[in-house]
């Protein structure tokens, strides 16, 4: 199984296959509702790896991830269009596309054992924009 992220705007994000290592992804409702709610919450969860460039070639852009999270809410390019595609097979299991994302937490994590980085990247939709998210999928690419 493998992922692409693609993130538009400035400093635009897209990573491949060799760097994002899980995705989930999670529509959440009030626990303590009786009925259907309208107070939802489309939320996306990726780890991935920071790879270290090699040979002069340039780094990738998980760093621009990091330039993202810090962007304060008073600034519209806080909210991005954000897509991240599950792919298995040569099959398009899942495409999630959230037009308003916004970063709700963002974490790195480095060893010296290890050789590379992880992040963890942890979005979600403006609120009033939760209509507008895109679930597709079950394609052949």
């Amino acid at each position: 199984m493998g992922f692409t992220l693609k993130v538009s705007g400035p400093n635009e994000v897209d990573l491949g296959i060799d760097h994002i290592l899980t995705v989930s992804f999670d529509m959440d409702t009030p626990n303590d509702s009786n009925a259907r709610s309208t107070d939802m919450n489309a939320t996306l969860c990726i780890t991935g790896k920071i790879l270290t460039p090699l040979d002069g070639a340039a780094a990738d852009s998980s760093i621009n991830i990091a330039k993202w999270s810090k962007i304060p809410a008073e600034d519209l390019t806080a909210y991005r269009n954000l897509e991240i595609e599950v792919i298995n097979s040569s099959q398009m299991i899942r495409k999630f596309t959230f037009p308003h994302a916004f970063v709700v937490d963002y974490t790195e994590d480095f060893g010296s054992g290890e050789g590379v980085g992880t992040f963890t990247l942890k979005v979600r939709q403006k609120k009033d924009k939760t209509d507008l998210v895109s679930i597709e999928g079950g394609w052949a690419l």
